[in-house]
This record gives structure tokens, sequence and C-alpha cells, in this order.
């Protein structure tokens, strides 16, 4: 053990509670930060009028897929296949992976680009936007997608980074930006002096200047002599296993994330029966939900990192620690913004507007399913574990089970005569379904083998000992 980074070690021998939670508070950091670029960009947005909020609303889903599936999904792929390959002692490759992911990264934004610009006029039809509010999608989104390679690639470069345990570098870079884009972003909505008023497509483009200084700066740390990577642009030769390691994680890491953004987008869909106030309250009241994304993120990437790194390592009994410490942290968090939001719903909602069917809508929606985040943050936790690990299906099979139980569940509520509060119980209860199915799961053996009784942790590894023995996780 001698030869390995003391960031290594400390993920392999360094008490799990209080490293997760040092490792964690620059990363939730960081994650609380870029999540308050959506909320900045909507605040000022609102101030354009309800069609402008409502756009946004009809977009914000595709974006918040977008970002889940570069940081959560496939970032979480590329993290955990640095940490197990550091923790193996593979550090060539580890170092190769680094342009894996960007050459995956550029792939990925390029497809983005190409579908929402050729289908997002379609797609924010179908979920209920018309009229001034379709128009403001559209140019919003117009923005945004041009530069979806730019979103990609940070979120790769950072994960690159969170891959080696060093969740300080992508914090500080993160943070640094928000208060750039703080005052840049009502500049460029409003105008000032000689720069022209743009509007709403004045936020999308402050977001990707942001983005873009982002990429500079954390390319130049890992090519800096800090770095733990050494990577190369000019010796690497491509490998299909490397890009595969990457893959079969990312890939069906957003599965789950298409069924988690789905289950908004068809709640969204229904909100639109219901006039633009009530796509506008929805909107605003589930943004939320999504904050719990990058703030679960924000404690999963440092469990991606310890889980995958410990697995690389065969010590899966601390792997499994880590990953139910790290699931009850999640809960205690996400319950405790959800039953905040359930008691003071209009603290959150007027921030970003003040007309009354939207603030009727968004409470409607707080109060329904604020109290069931906890088991959304357990889950979460749970779903980044097993990136490190790299053992995904049964995660993903609980996002699945959460979008059948609320796009279904939504659907029969508007077709027997219910209405939005009847809409929004389904979506809390499949929060409750998605939590309880991953941990099921993970508890049962899912990790090592087919699935049994849940059982302790120590005899889960007594009971498939000789699996453990045959498998080596790659």
């Amino acid at each position: 053990m001698t030869s390995i980074d003391p960031r290594t070690r400390l993920l392999l021998e360094a008490p799990i509670g209080a490293t997760l939670l040092r490792l964690a508070a620059p990363n939730v950091l960081v994650m609380v930060a870029q999540a308050s670029v959506g909320l900045i960009e909507t605040y000022f947005v609102g101030k354009l009028g309800t069609d402008a909020l409502a756009g946004m609303a009809l977009v914000f889903p595709i974006v918040m897929l977008m970002q889940m599936m570069s940081a959560g999904a496939m970032g979480g792929g590329i993290a955990s296949s640095i940490a197990r390959a550091l923790g193996a002692g593979r550090r060539d490759n580890a170092d190769a992976l680094v342009l894996h992911a960007m050459l995956i990264a550029l792939g990925f934004g390029l497809s983005f680009s190409l579908v929402l610009l050729l289908g997002g006029h379609w797609l924010f039809t179908q979920m209920g936007g018309s009229g001034a509010s379709l128009a403001a999608a559209l140019t919003y989104s117009g923005c945004v997608f041009s530069g979806a390679v730019l979103v990609w690639l940070f979120n790769s470069l950072a994960a690159v980074i969170r891959g080696t345990g060093n969740m300080a570098v992508p914090a500080n870079v993160t943070v640094a930006g928000v208060l750039v884009l703080v005052p840049l972003s009502p500049l460029l909505i409003f105008g000032w002096g000689p720069v022209p008023a743009l509007g709403i497509a004045g936020g999308a483009i402050a977001l990707l200047l942001y983005y873009l200084v982002g990429i500079l700066v954390l390319a130049a740390y890992l090519w800096s002599d800090r770095s733990l990577l050494k990577p190369s642009l000019r010796n690497v030769k491509l490998r299909w296993p490397l890009f595969r390691d990457i893959l079969r994680i990312g890939l069906i890491g957003s599965v789950g994330t298409v069924a988690t953004n789905l289950s908004i987008g068809i709640a969204t869909s229904l909100a639109g029966g219901f006039g633009p106030a009530a796509i506008a309250g929805y909107g605003t009241a589930s943004r939320l939900e999504y904050l719990l994304v990058p703030l679960m993120f924000g404690l999963g990437a440092p469990l991606v990192a310890m889980v995958g790194t410990c697995m690389g390592a065969g010590q899966h009994a601390r792997a499994l620690r880590a990953t139910w410490i790290g699931a009850a942290m999640g809960f205690v968090l996400a319950e405790a913004i959800g039953l905040t939001a359930a008691v003071c719903p209009h603290a959150w909602l007027s921030m970003f507007g003040s007309d009354p069917a939207m603030l009727e809508t968004g409470t409607l929606y707080l109060r329904a399913v604020g109290p069931l985040y906890g088991f959304f943050g357990f889950g979460l936790v749970l779903y980044f574990a097993s990136q490190g690990a790299g053992r995904l299906l049964w995660p993903v099979a609980g996002s699945i089970l959460r979008l059948v139980v609320a796009g279904l569940g939504g659907v029969l509520a508007i077709r027997w005569g219910g209405g939005l509060l009847q809409v929004f119980i389904a979506q809390g209860a499949a929060l409750v379904v998605y939590g309880v199915a991953i941990a099921s799961t993970i508890a049962g053996g899912a990790w090592f083998g087919r699935l049994g009784w849940p059982c302790r942790t120590d005899t889960l590894l007594r009971r498939l000992q000789p699996r453990l023995a045959q498998r080596v996780v790659a």
C-alpha cells in the first residue's frame, strides 16, 4: 500500500462518515452554486412575465435532462471508471480515460444540439406550450442547445477530477463562475448602457459563457503539475475497452435519468391542460425537486469515488457500509428540505412570481409531494453508490418504476375526473416506490449476484463470498 496516492488511501482507510462529510462539503457547495445558476435565471426571467416563466418551465426539464446525463449519469460513469482504475493501481488507464471521456462528451453534446434544434417545436407543443409561452421556450432552447457541447465538456472534466477524490477544484471553479454569472445574467436579459436587452435569450447566453470559462479553467488544472492524473492528447491510443467502461455505466444511468425527467415532463404536460399559469406554478415548484438532484449529487459524487475505489481494491464490505451511511445522510437532508417547503411554500414560490394561479398550483404540489422528498434523496444517493460499484441495472429499474407510477397515476387521475392534486399525489407515491425499490435490491445482494432476502452486510458478504471470489470489478 506504500505506493498508493494519499487521496486514494483516504478513500480506502479513513473513517467513512467523517470522510464522506469532509469530501461532500465542498461538493455540496459546488452543486448548490451550480443549481443557483438556474435559479438566478428563473428569478430574472420571471420579471419578464408569466409567459416567459412558462416558456422556461417547458424547456427546463430538457435542460435538466442534459445536466443530469452529463454530470450524473455519464459523469458518474467517468468518475467511477477513474476511481476503480486508481483503486486497482492502473494509473495508465486512469490517465487515458480522460481523452476517452472528452470524446464521449463531444458526441453527446452534438447529439443534444441536433435533436433539440430540429425537434424542439414539436416537443414543447406536446408538453402544452402555445402562443407566447411556446415562442419563449423556442427562443431559450435555441440558445442553450446551440452550446450543448459546452455543458457536456464542463461536467465531464469536473467528473474526471472528482474521480480522483478531489472535490475542491470543481467546487472552486463553479462558485467563482456563479459569482460572475449573478451580474452577467441580468445584464444580458435587461441590458444596460451599450449592452442591448436580449430578453430570455440573454439568460441562455450568460449560462453558456459560464460553461466556456469553466472548461478552460478545469482543463488548465488537469494539465498542470497539481493534478493527480497526467493526461495526454498525443500519446494515447484509443481503446474500445476504456470507452466501454464509461459507457456501460453512463448509458444505463442515462436510462434512469430519462425516466426521472419524463416523470417531470409528463406532470408538466398534464399541468398544461390547466393553462400557462398552472405550467408556471408546477414548473417553479418542481425546481425544488430538481434542486435536490445537485444536492444529492454533492453527497453522491464522493460516494462514487469511495465505493469505486473500495470495489477496485476488493474492499466490498467497506463499500456497502459507505453506501448505507451516505444514503441515510441523503434522506435526512432531502426530507428536511421537503418538509420546510410543505410548511412554507410561498417562501419559495414568491421568489419567482406573484400570479395567484401560479402560487396556488405550486403550493398544491409542494404540500402533496414535499413531505416525501426524503425517499427521493435516499434513492438518488443509492443510485450514485451503485455507479461507483458499476452495478446500475436495479437503480435504473427503480427509476422506470417511478416513471410508471407517476405517469400512469397522473393520467388515470385526470381520466377519472381528478385534478392537479391527484396528479401530484401520484408523483409523491412514485418517489416512495423509487427509494424503497433501490434500497431493497441493494440490501438483497444485487451488487454481487442474484437477489435474495435482505440481510446484514456481514451476512450478505459471507453468503456471497464464492461469487465475490470469482468476480473482478473492472
